[in-house]
């Protein structure tokens, strides 16, 4: 229940960074990551529900308040047969560092059948968030939403006014990829691997991280190509292994595909290619990934590869066969093209990492996994004589 002596301040999308869209709905906003007529394009529930979850995306204002107060309707998800998943988490940042956070509880529920590839939606209520004891005296707020709930704004208050925060005078990162980009299992919106390399590297980060639907697809190709950046990166391979929807004759006139689309809006940005990282069970065997049915059996999410390490020879993908690939790519490019860089992802997460740190599911790193992924960026992408370093953004 809010406290009735609060300033209201109507939410608009000026209050909002990292959103490339804002629906208004009979409840209040609905930030999106695609645009209105990239959604239009798209006819699969997977993207439609990742595209809606506001990973990076955060409320920036300017306020002398000590006590904040966020109405907010989430759409959470639950696997049938599976734990319940932990409230997402929205953090506070006071002038860029962390004073708190909050879980909604109620809100809507989305069941997800894996086996039978089934979804039901119920509908719930909004739920309030309150921050208090904030430091007095004027600063920027922001609230960065949960990277893996789709969230609905109702309403701002607070214990004085509250108005947008400008942008930032800092280089604007855009990035591309699939769950582990969105965030997978990461312990909040601030420590995805992506947002803890943007705080790390003084950047502005814009995160189209696409939980399984980094798909090559040109819709998003042309998102990335309207959208300002400084600096862009696209983390490709993953899903296109996990769903088993190309082969490498289509593979790589797509990705030439997908990078000249990038080019036509951002001739010469820096641009980093970024393959996968490792994952043990698609380095050498074809996707599709499909639940592992005994592990489901105990209440467990876990993936397994259900393709055969021969059907290579017909032009199925896997990681080794992208990684291969997307080097030889980015090399031919490069001769004409010196602002194109390639990295390879087991930089970020290699073999002894997955003897120390395995992925739990066999697919998606957890949280610690999503801390070091984040400081090897840093340091790999954003250090001297790197792809992203100082002084190397153009607009």
């Amino acid at each position: 229940m809010h406290t009735d002596s609060l300033i209201t301040t109507p939410l608009t999308p000026g209050f909002l960074r990292g959103a490339l869209d804002v629906e208004r709905t009979a409840h209040g906003l609905l930030p999106h990551r695609l645009p209105a007529w990239a959604r239009a394009q798209n006819t699969d529930g997977q993207l439609a529900m990742a595209e809606s979850q506001p990973s990076g995306v955060r409320l920036a204002f300017l306020t002398r308040a000590t006590t904040v107060e966020l109405d907010v309707l989430p759409t959470k998800r639950v696997y049938t047969g599976a734990p319940p998943r932990p409230d997402g988490v929205y953090e506070l940042l006071v002038d860029g560092r962390p004073v708190g956070q909050a879980t909604a509880e109620g809100g809507h529920t989305l069941t997800v059948d894996m086996t039978a590839g089934t979804f039901a939606f119920t509908q719930g209520a909004p739920a309030t968030l309150r921050f208090s004891g904030l430091p007095a005296g004027p600063k920027e707020v922001q609230i960065w939403l949960p990277h893996n709930e789709t969230t609905e704004l109702v309403a701002l208050r607070a214990d004085a006014p509250a108005e947008p925060a400008p942008a930032p005078d800092r280089p604007v990162w855009l990035h591309h990829g699939s769950s582990i980009s969105h965030g997978s299992d990461a312990a909040g919106p601030t420590s995805t691997w992506p947002a803890l390399a943007a705080s790390l590297s003084g950047v502005e980060l814009v995160n189209l991280g696409l939980g399984g639907s980094a798909l090559l697809d040109p819709f998003v190709a042309r998102t990335l190509r309207d959208t300002p950046a400084d600096l862009i990166s696209v983390k490709i391979g993953i899903n296109l292994v996990n769903t088993d929807v190309m082969r490498l004759r289509a593979f790589t006139p797509a990705v030439h595909g997908f990078l000249d689309t990038i080019r036509e809006g951002h001739p010469s940005t820096p641009l980093l290619v970024i393959s996968p990282i490792l994952c043990p069970i698609h380095e050498d065997t074809p996707g599709p990934s499909l639940p592992d049915l005994s592990a489901l059996a105990e209440g467990r999410i876990r993936f397994a590869a259900a393709g055969d390490p021969a059907e290579r020879a017909a032009g199925k993908l896997t990681l080794g066969v992208i990684r291969d690939e997307l080097a030889r790519i980015v090399a031919q490019r490069a001769a004409d093209d010196p602002h194109l860089h390639y990295l390879d992802g087991r930089g970020l997460y290699g073999e002894a990492d997955a003897v120390e740190l395995p992925l739990p599911d066999a697919l998606h790193p957890d949280a610690a996994t999503h801390r070091r992924m984040g400081e090897r960026f840093a340091a790999l992408a954003f250090g001297p004589d790197a792809a992203f370093a100082p002084g190397t953004a153009r607009a």
